[in-house]
């Protein structure tokens, strides 16, 4: 009889198994959106974007001291900038410009700078793996359209036929993997010079943008496929849904890859896969205080920008508690935190950069516990500007992280009140008090010899979910 069941039992899960190979995601985006986000993404909680191209050489934006708004402080879109005699930062770019490169120079003129003779993929790979991060997006195209792989879309303005005549994109695709990372790469869907693009943007997408982003895909497999620039058409122009259609049902990485939302000037927040903040914001709204309910990424700068601004001093770069805590606070609310890096034009990963990262994964070498594979708590109170304690649940375990040392007891509200509690990285025993469904922790007596971590610190209360 037990033989009987488990062999239906099997074919149950062979049938179950097949149907979900089988199924199609046809090109609209009620078909789309159905398509869950992969687990691993959910699990991982935080990556490392990577901004670096052309921008790269002359690595100049304004910056907040400036008084400029978020969004204007981005060194990746010089080009744009300085190309606008009516955008708002224009006379910052100009100026910069001609007293440092000469009024003559063209942005073209970048690609013999962009040297990279310092690129050390392995280097890099291991400085990553490092932070705690378990995966890695690299800038595979910009919206200056300079490809970091021999793209023949992109000929005679890619990093193997000009420049540093490498493939980055692929030395650190291989590098990263080896290191047990997942890649994945940002592509931008439009490119702000491209004549075709600016001619006929059908001809562009058919021609040029979708073979681009196939033979990236199909090229690197990649894990993650993060697009942008989608806003000056909706996704219907851009054939958003057809693409994705393809990238689901028949590409090689078809059951793996996480996509975005940004497809098309209507989808963020709306389509896609993952939604996508920036600086805490959604556009120009505010999303720091917000409770999402799908899968999300925020994604920010170490800085106030994301590609190498020179302009940048320290006070323009968070702090490895600032960062720390940002982690923290996206986790906590069922995001993703992907971090950037703006590595220099002859292929250095700055050193203050590399000092936050090693932070962060000395952080989480501690307390990786209550961040990896681990979901919003339900019961959490709603999210304040200024809380310094976040709660975070994996199974039935809860974990309560106080980005501020407790001045006092900590009581916590509907919770299996005896559940074993545990500080992590801390080998002392924690007071605790039950009280119903109230827990109330009393933080131990900590010196500087038995402080289990610089920054943050994470309470563990075993069944504590109810």
């Amino acid at each position: 009889m037990n033989k009987k069941v488990n062999l239906i039992l099997l074919l149950c899960l062979l049938t179950a198994n097949s149907l979900l190979a089988q199924k199609k995601y046809e090109a609209n985006w009620a078909s789309i959106d159905s398509r869950p986000v992969p687990d691993w993404f959910l699990d991982a909680k935080f990556g490392i974007f990577i901004h670096w191209g052309l921008y790269s050489v002359p690595a100049y934006s304004p910056t907040a001291r400036d008084g400029v708004g978020v969004y204007d402080r981005y060194a990746e879109w010089y080009w744009k900038k300085w190309s606008d005699p009516n955008g708002k930062t224009y006379k910052y770019f100009k100026d910069y410009h001609d007293r440092t490169f000469g009024p003559n120079t063209q942005y073209q003129d970048f690609a013999n700078d962009f040297t990279c003779e310092m690129f050390d993929p392995a280097l890099w790979a291991k400085i990553l793996q490092g932070s705690g991060a378990k995966y890695v997006v690299l800038t595979s195209k910009h919206h200056e359209g300079f490809a970091l792989w021999p793209s023949q879309q992109s000929w005679n303005w890619n990093s193997v036929d000009v420049g540093p005549h490498r493939d980055l994109a692929g030395d650190l695709t291989k590098a990263v993997r080896d290191q047990g990372l997942r890649m994945g790469f940002y592509y931008s869907l439009y490119e702000w010079f491209n004549p075709l693009y600016k001619s006929n943007v059908n001809q562009y997408v058919d021609n040029h943008m979708i073979p681009q982003m196939k033979d990236l895909v199909t090229r690197y497999q990649p894990d993650v496929l993060w697009t942008d620039g989608e806003w000056d058409h909706p996704s219907e122009t851009w054939k958003s849904t057809q693409f994705l259609s393809w990238l689901y049902n028949e590409s090689p990485v078809k059951d793996k890859v996480v996509i975005n939302d940004r497809w098309g000037k209507e989808t963020r927040s709306k389509h896609g896969g993952i939604y996508t903040t920036e600086y805490d914001l959604i556009g120009e709204e505010s999303a720091g205080a917000k409770k999402i309910e799908h899968p999300w990424e925020e994604c920010r700068g170490i800085g106030g920008s994301f590609g190498y601004n020179r302009n940048e001093n320290l006070a323009d770069y968070s702090s490895s508690q600032d960062l720390i805590n940002i982690l923290v606070d996206k986790v906590a609310r069922g995001g993703n935190l992907l971090l950037n890096i703006g590595p220099t034009a002859d292929g250095r990963i700055p050193v203050i950069m590399q000092q936050r990262l090693k932070d962060m994964g000395d952080w989480l070498k501690v307390n990786g516990e209550a961040i990896y594979g681990t979901r919003a708590w339900d019961k959490a109170p709603a999210p304040a500007k200024d809380a310094t304690v976040f709660y975070t649940k994996k199974g039935n375990d809860l974990y309560v992280i106080c980005t501020k040392w407790p001045a006092k007891n900590l009581t916590i509200e509907g919770v299996n009140a005896n559940g074993k509690v545990s500080m992590l990285g801390y080998e002392g025993k924690v007071t605790t008090a039950a009280k119903g469904n109230s827990l109330t922790i009393t933080p131990p007596a900590i010196t500087p010899a038995t402080l289990p971590s610089q920054f943050a610190w994470a309470f563990k209360v075993e069944n504590g979910v109810r």
